[in-house]
């Protein structure tokens, strides 16, 4: 039986492993050269007066679009092999009449899907793990540039975080499960891949969104304006209504998930991108005509900002530490395990009860 199913699924295992092994080979020849540089690079900046700001935007611009790419491959290749690996691998087989021959030939029931999954899971997991590995590696110093930038990649992310570390080993297997079950019980190989991809694009979006900021409880930072990195700070027209726009990041972590980022008043609640100031007179009034406009990190230090935090607006951070980052893989991974042991069981009952 493990032949069988061998013979069946080794030209895809075959262009797999050639895939991976191409992206292995281009990550191994440009990944030492984007490590050194960026060591390079960050040794060289921290003894300049602007620090390294500016040379982290500029390398992580300059490695942007294979940053995205090796990215968006390791977040592709799970919805793959459920779509084709998983769907098809019993549909083909009902459609074709052929279980019904291998079951005739003393194998049971319970063995042949026992070896169809235990096989082509562990194949799964397998090729998820090393493209996760391989490019967790390689993007290493373009992470750490991707969150201090603006805006930035978050390791803790979205973005980064189902594309690194071992999760993606847990959307592989869930993926195929998800993909044999929709096929046992759809029976159509094409109906099937589309159900498959759907349920598990929605189970993507559904974990980041509905699960994953509630593995752990997040934390709460208050932060001086003064001390925070303004996006926008100004007034339309004379007199007008001030406009504080504050960048959704923590400063001090990074790497670190923002959940909620708001401007609170000294009691506490939350302020709109106007502040109830005046703007005609003080701290806030316009500067007279012909002076030149504020830099921003002239904003970060200007009177009207020291005004507003005398008055008690502060910065309000909800977020998820950086620092988090294994003990959500491995919650996350355990998460899925579980859901798809649970579709393993459903298969071999449908096999056993229902499946003629």
């Amino acid at each position: 039986m493990i032949w069988l199913t061998w013979r069946q699924f080794r030209a895809a295992a075959a262009m797999t492993a050639a895939a991976l092994a191409a992206l292995a080979a281009v990550l191994a020849l440009t990944g030492p050269g984007i490590a050194d540089d960026y060591a390079s690079g960050i040794a060289s900046c921290t003894t300049q007066p602007n620090g390294c700001s500016r040379y982290i935007e500029t390398f992580f611009h300059d490695h942007q679009a294979p940053f995205l790419a090796v990215t968006a491959i390791v977040l592709v290749l799970p919805a793959l092999v459920g779509l084709f690996w998983g769907a098809p691998l019993i549909t083909r087989e009902l459609e074709a009449g052929t279980h019904r021959l291998v079951w005739n030939q003393s194998i049971t029931r319970t063995r042949w899907l026992t070896v169809k999954l235990g096989l082509i899971a562990l194949a799964s997991m397998t090729a998820a793990g090393l493209g996760s590995l391989a490019v967790t590696w390689w993007s290493g110093p373009i992470d750490k540039a991707a969150a201090g930038n603006s805006p930035g990649f978050p390791r803790m992310g979205p973005l980064l975080f189902d594309a690194r570390g071992i999760v993606p080993i847990g959307y592989a297997a869930f993926a195929f499960v998800l993909g044999v079950t929709i096929g046992i019980l759809i029976r159509r190989t094409l109906p099937a891949m589309a159900i498959t991809l759907a349920v598990f694009v929605a189970v993507q979006v559904a974990m980041p969104l509905l699960a994953r900021p509630y593995l752990m409880a997040p934390v709460k930072s208050t932060i001086e304006l003064p001390q925070t990195k303004i996006d926008m700070l100004g007034i339309q027209g004379r007199g007008g209504p001030l406009y504080l726009s504050l960048e959704s990041q923590v400063t001090t972590d990074p790497g670190a998930w923002v959940l909620s980022s708001r401007l609170i008043d000294a009691s506490g609640k939350t302020v709109g991108d106007t502040v109830p100031v005046s703007t005609e007179s003080g701290p806030c009034a316009p500067r007279p005509p012909g002076e030149r406009s504020e830099t921003r990190a002239e904003q970060a230090q200007s009177p009207c900002l020291n005004e507003l935090k005398r008055l008690g607006y502060r910065h309000e951070l909800t977020y998820h530490p950086a620092s988090r980052f294994w003990s959500f893989q491995w919650y996350e991974t355990a998460i899925y395990t579980v859901l798809t042991l649970g579709l393993a069981g459903l298969c071999f009952w449908l096999v056993r009860r229902r499946l003629s």
